[in-house]
């Protein structure tokens, strides 16, 4: 999955499937279902792998995440997690790798800050 913004539209590609949202969408990627500001789009194979390219607001994995942007809000993820800056705390299964985080961490792997 990727997100990218233009001009104050963000939009994200999951296999193939390209979803267009205003502003820093909240995304929940859980069980093949994927949720995009609390809007159903549409049930994925894999999702145990993700990959976002832009900002993000709040977001809800089971896999693991690789955000190449910033998150406006918490992350939950059953994976690892690797993203820049985070507005709020990050919940993972596995390793997190992020450049800041103002809340808390909750890694069931290594953590590295910075």
């Amino acid at each position: 999955m990727k997100q990218t913004q233009i001009g104050g539209r963000n939009i994200i590609q999951i296999n193939g499937l390209t979803i267009e949202t205003d502003g820093l969408a909240n995304v929940s990627v859980s069980n093949g279902n994927v949720v995009v500001n609390g809007k159903l789009i549409k049930g994925i194979k894999d999702c145990s792998n993700i990959t976002i390219k832009g900002n993000i607001g709040p977001l809800k994995v089971t896999g693991n995440v690789e955000v190449e942007g910033n998150v406006d809000g918490d992350i939950d993820a059953g994976g690892s997690v690797s993203c820049g800056d985070v507005s709020g705390s990050i919940d993972a299964g596995g390793s997190v790798h992020a450049k800041n985080a103002k809340q808390n961490i909750d890694a069931g792997g290594s953590v590295h800050i910075g």
